[in-house]
């Protein structure tokens, strides 16, 4: 019975996609990115206050075409106190890395790479759990890892430097813009060691946001790569990713990607579904606690998965707490 409601929801996911996208909601006009300097430590300002006038920029025009909502929430990230890498506001465009902590101070950097339904209307909020979305993880996760060490050297970046797929579509169970997303991080991380060549870096990636992960890790350095609620990362186990990291998984008790498959299948030239859990023992990754939380609950602050997660971003492997 298990099997076959699993099944059937590829089959929903897929009538979704097939019947297409509906209506949905205007997008707002926002302008066209600034021209940015190579990412330096000694650029990081200039790029932080272009950036923030962008940001303030999309705001007007959002609020300037009706769109109160967004200009309300792009008004919030343009906060000058706040330190973004990129933006881009335009549709089917849209970027938004954001800095917590001193990055070229940093011995170690924490990336924090989102899943399905992350784009600029739910960078900072989401519900009543502000720490499941880009933004509110990574200061969540930047808190838990100064109330650990408050002198901790380490920066965490929220990086929707993607677009990923919505929650319902064949684009979930497909791995186009796993690989995009993919070339961008790969890209990005190479930056990252252009302004502190002596940090560590760990990938945190959440549902979608692992499958990004899987695909780029073979051919960037990072010390640590923890996936949570991963619909899976292309391969079969661990040493199939190609990387000396080390490779952490957890799923939390109530997470509904419980309930996604874990094929792969053939469907009109692209293939549904990304292989083998690697929350299984079978997998060969390190498991760590993250109790019985949902899909969105991973960043919460208090819970045993934000405590590990902050623990692997600090490189305390040793003191990880396993489920």
């Amino acid at each position: 019975m298990h099997g076959r409601l699993r099944m059937g929801l590829v089959a929903a996911l897929i009538a979704g996609a097939l019947v297409g996208p509906g209506a949905g909601v205007a997008e707002a006009a926002a302008p066209v990115p600034p021209t940015l300097p190579a990412m330096s430590a000694a650029t990081l300002d200039a790029r932080y206050d272009a950036n923030q006038r962008a940001i303030a920029e999309a705001a007007g025009m959002a609020r300037d075409n009706g769109h109160e909502g967004r200009a309300d929430k792009l008004a919030r990230m343009a906060d000058p106190a706040r330190k973004f890498l990129s933006f881009d506001g335009r549709a089917r465009r849209v970027r938004a890395v954001e800095v917590v902590g001193d990055l070229a101070g940093a011995d170690r950097i924490a990336v924090l790479v989102p899943g399905t339904g992350s784009d600029l209307d739910h960078f900072d909020t989401r519900g009543d759990k502000p720490y499941s979305t880009p933004g509110g993880g990574a200061r969540a996760l930047y808190a838990e890892i100064r109330a650990q060490d408050p002198t901790a050297r380490v920066a965490v970046i929220a990086w929707l430097g993607y677009s990923p797929p919505a929650t319902i579509g064949v684009d979930v169970l497909t791995s186009g813009r796993a690989e995009t997303g993919a070339r961008e991080l790969r890209r990005f991380i190479a930056e990252l060691y252009a302004v502190a060549p002596a940090a560590q870096v760990s990938l945190l990636c959440h549902s979608y946001g692992s499958t990004v992960c899987g695909r780029a890790v073979s051919e960037i350095d990072v010390a640590d790569l923890a996936v949570f609620g991963s619909p899976g990362l292309g391969v079969d186990d661990a040493d199939d990713l190609g990387t000396g990291a080390r490779v952490w998984a957890g799923r939390g008790g109530s997470d509904w990607i419980d309930w996604v498959p874990n094929v792969r299948i053939p469907f009109f030239g692209t293939t549904i579904g990304f292989g083998a859990d690697p929350s299984e023992d079978g997998f060969g990754a390190r498991d760590f606690a993250v109790g019985g939380g949902g899909h969105s609950d991973y960043l919460r602050p208090g819970g045993p998965s934000l405590h590990n997660l902050a623990l692997i971003a600090r490189g305390r492997a040793t003191e990880v707490t396993h489920g």
